[in-house]
Parts: structure tokens; C-alpha cells; sequence
């Protein structure tokens, strides 16, 4: 498949420039988590359901906190490969976007058409990419490839094995291997005829499969890519659908993505110049598309361990910046709750006999028509009955929340735009804001 064609244009506009902030002492490291979807309730959600309404998740812990304006250039709700698009470049772009700007690749507020990540790669800092789902997922690919369509996963792929980037993990085998040709998880789907598995191996890759080889795999190791299931490591489908094929939302032989992390941690940290890992949990996304509430709960948790995960780094190597934020609300998930006085929602009771006209939008543990979740104890030790109703089965343009701790931090406070993400890892990665990285490159007049 041929390369997309690449037009040099007309720079886009800067927007405003951020917060003063104190300086920052490369080299600095930026491990930027994204678990897709997940506005302000979804965490809500989790924090109940996990460690209680007044307990604390990872993500609680975080100290540094902004609301973030999602909307793309076109749009008022961005799709995720736009939103990806404008977290790696800094820019604006139309919402069916993915790390292009039309014909060409995004021009950066650094004055440059290349993703941050790929300018971490060219100055020889560490880069790495993590995701639940398939390495095609544009949260994650979108810092290494630029396609004309989001269709073009093969493309996304083989750009992914020739970026260069020292840790790709995640799951879409299929994509790397042949038509027909048998992998550890299942046929290839190339029509090229390309093996970007052994491609990989090629280019100096250690290639795993499982969790046991992905955990065996030793810190000095040079190159990873991991594939770890055929397409997603989920199953984003409705609870019902999983309950009669008799299936768990998440493949239980596929690492989790906070294993996934830690390794790739582990082989970046001896970058001497630092690193930018990006890691995507998508299951957050596509379960609340479903409306499985059972799902996006297990998703959840499963993002919330990756920010422990990263919280844990940072408190070892404390010039790293943890930034997690999304890019929209995924089906606006609401918890639903009521007084026992009430009798609509009560442990143990199925929604379906009591929640009357709601009944078809209520989602309990397992489901439509289900007994309601319970939550985690409170401060008193109780439990407390909750279902979940979900406002669409879309993305949302509803604001979300960003969350960081670390060097550069200070940034992420008050009303922030979705194109602030780059340039808050650009300033803590490289110790400059991308404008004056962008008037260091332009030679001055005569």
C-alpha cells in the first residue's frame, strides 16, 4: 500500500499560549495515559463501584486538575482518531482525521509536520506505545502513523514496525502477518503479502505473545512488540451478547494494560535522555458504546491501575510528568440510585421488575434487566445498590478532566483545549514551549 501523499501547506494558527511556568530541567520523561472515553462520570462510577463513594482511586490522587474543551476543528465531539491527532500535533484538525490534516500531516506549533512522539524518536529519546485494544486504535497510533483514512489499518501497522519506536504493545496480530497465514492467535488479513512480524524481528524487535513471554522478557531488552490477541484484547459487545457465548469482557490469557505498562517502563527508563510513553486503555471507550456497564466498570479499574502503575514510576524517578486525560465522553454513562423507601432499586431485586418505563436503558450487574451493582463499603461500612443508564451510544463533546502530577503539572489547571495536551508534554519532554522550539529552528532574517 502506498505511502499517504504529503503536501506542504500553509501553517496553522497557534493557539493561545498557556500559563507561565517555571523551567524545567530536561531531561524530563512524560508518560501521557489515555483511557478513552472516560469523562467526569465514568470515574464517578468507578470510584463507587472500586473502592467506595468515599474512597480514592489512583486518578483521585492525581493533584493537578483541569476541565479540557474537546471539539475539533469541524465538530463540536470529536471521533478518536481526530482526537488522537490533535494530542500528538497540538493543532486543530476535522474530526475524520488520523495524523493528517487533510492531504498533508499537521503542521506543530514547533513548526515542524511531525508528531511529538516522532520528534522524541529523532532526538533519541525513548518512545512507546501501550493499548487494550488493537495497535490500529488511533489513541495510541496516531503519535506514530498518518493515514488518509482510519480504514487503512494494514498501513497503520506497517508505519507503526517503521516508526522506530522502542516498545509497541498491543493486540491486531491479523494486521501484521499475511492473508492466511497462521499466528499465535489466530489468520493474518494483509493483503500486501508484507510479514511485519518478522519485519519486526528484522529491525531488532524481541516479539512476545503472551503475558507469561511479555513478563519474562528481560529491562535491557533493546526493541519489544507485543501482540496479544488476534484483534482487541476485549470483547466490546452487550453483557447479554458475552453471557450467551458464554465469554469474559476481557481475553483472560492477554496482559492487562498496567502489565503492559510496567514492561514498557521498565525497557524506557534506561533512555538517557528520557522517554514519552503513551498508553490507551480502550475498553472505557468501547463498552460504554455498547452499553455494557459491566464492561466500562472492569475497564475502568483496569485504567486506574495503569495510573498506579505510573504514580509508582514517578515516585522513584520523580522528573516524570503522569498526564491523563481523554478525548470525549463516551455514551455519558449516569449512576443511578435510589432510597430503599423508593423500592426501585434495591440489592439483589432485578432492574427489570422494578424499574418500569426505565427498564430498557437500566444496565445491572450482567445487564438489562439484572440485579444492580453494589458499590464498594463507604466511611460507615455500607454498601449502596446503583444502576446505569447511558445518555447515547456515542462520543460525546461534553467536557472531560485532565489529571497530572509532576514536572510540568502546574500547567494543568483551570480551562485547558484539547490542543494544550501537546504542548504541555512538548514543554516537559524537551524544556521549551514548542513556539520557541519553532523560533530556535527558523533561521533570522538577514
Amino acid at each position: 500500500m502506498s505511502r499517504p501523499l504529503i503536501i506542504i501547506a500553509s501553517l496553522l494558527l497557534a493557539p493561545p499560549v498557556l500559563h507561565a511556568a517555571a523551567s524545567i530541567d530536561p531531561p524530563t520523561s512524560v508518560i501521557f495515559i489515555h483511557p478513552d472515553g472516560a469523562g467526569p462520570a465514568h470515574w464517578s462510577l468507578a470510584r463507587v463501584r472500586w473502592v467506595g463513594p468515599d474512597g480514592f482511586l489512583a486518578w483521585d490522587r492525581l493533584p493537578a486538575m483541569a476541565l479540557y474543551r474537546p471539539h475539533v476543528r469541524d465538530c463540536l465531539a470529536p471521533s478518536s482518531h481526530s482526537g488522537g491527532t490533535i494530542h500528538a500535533y497540538g493543532v486543530k484538525v476535522d474530526q475524520d482525521s488520523f495524523g493528517m490534516d487533510g492531504e498533508v500531516v499537521p503542521m506543530t506549533p514547533a513548526g515542524e509536520r511531525a508528531s511529538i512522539m516522532r520528534r522524541a524518536i529523532r532526538e533519541g529519546r525513548g518512545a512507546g506505545i501501550v493499548n487494550s485494544g488493537s495497535l490500529s486504535e488511533p489513541g495510541t497510533a496516531c503519535f506514530l502513523a498518518s493515514v488518509p483514512s482510519r480504514a487503512l489499518k494494514q498501513e497503520i501497522a506497517r508505519q507503526l514496525v517503521e516508526s522506530g519506536a522502542q516498545v509497541i504493545l498491543g493486540g491486531g496480530e491479523e494486521l501484521f502477518l499475511p492473508k492466511g497465514v497462521e499466528g499465535r492467535h489466530g489468520p493474518g488479513v494483509r493483503e500486501d503479502g508484507a510479514d511485519l512480524v518478522a519485519l519486526a524481528r528484522e529491525r531488532g524487535y524481541r516479539v512476545v505473545f503472551t503475558r507469561e513471554e511479555l513478563l519474562a522478557v528481560p529491562p535491557e531488552t533493546p526493541k519489544l512488540l507485543g501482540l496479544f490477541a488476534a484483534g482487541d484484547s476485549y470483547r466490546s459487545t452487550t453483557e447479554e451478547s458475552l453471557r450467551q457465548r458464554h465469554l469474559t469482557p476481557y481475553d483472560e490469557e492477554a496482559p492487562t494494560v498496567a502489565e503492559m505498562e510496567r514492561v514498557a517502563l521498565s525497557i524506557l527508563a534506561r533512555s538517557p535522555k528520557g522517554f514519552l510513553l503513551v498508553v490507551e486503555e480502550e475498553g472505557t471507550d468501547n463498552f460504554s458504546n455498547n452499553r455494557n456497564a459491566t464492561g466500562l466498570l472492569l475497564a475502568l479499574r483496569r485504567a486506574d491501575e495503569a495510573i498506579a502503575v505510573a504514580e509508582e514510576f514517578r515516585a522513584a524517578n520523580p522528573s516524570t510528568l503522569v498526564l491523563v486525560g481523554a478525548d470525549s465522553d463516551a455514551s455519558s454513562p449516569q449512576l443511578i440510585a435510589a432510597t430503599v423507601e423508593s423500592g426501585s432499586i434495591l440489592p439483589g431485586r432485578p432492574l427489570a421488575e422494578t424499574a418500569g418505563s426505565m427498564k430498557d436503558v437500566l444496565d445491572g450487574d450482567g445487564g438489562t434487566g439484572m440485579v444492580p451493582f453494589l458499590s464498594a463499603p463507604d466511611a460507615g461500612g455500607r454498601t449502596h445498590a446503583f444502576a446505569v443508564a447511558w445518555a447515547s451510544p456515542y462520543d460525546g463533546g461534553d467536557a472531560v478532566i485532565v489529571r497530572a502530577a509532576g514536572p510540568g503539572s502546574e500547567e494543568v489547571r483551570g480551562l485547558l483545549d484539547n490542543t494544550d495536551l501537546y504542548r504541555i508534554m512538548f514543554r516537559a519532554l524537551f524544556g521549551m514551549r514548542p513556539e520557541d522550539a519553532r523560533a530556535a529552528a527558523t533561521p533570522a532574517a538577514p
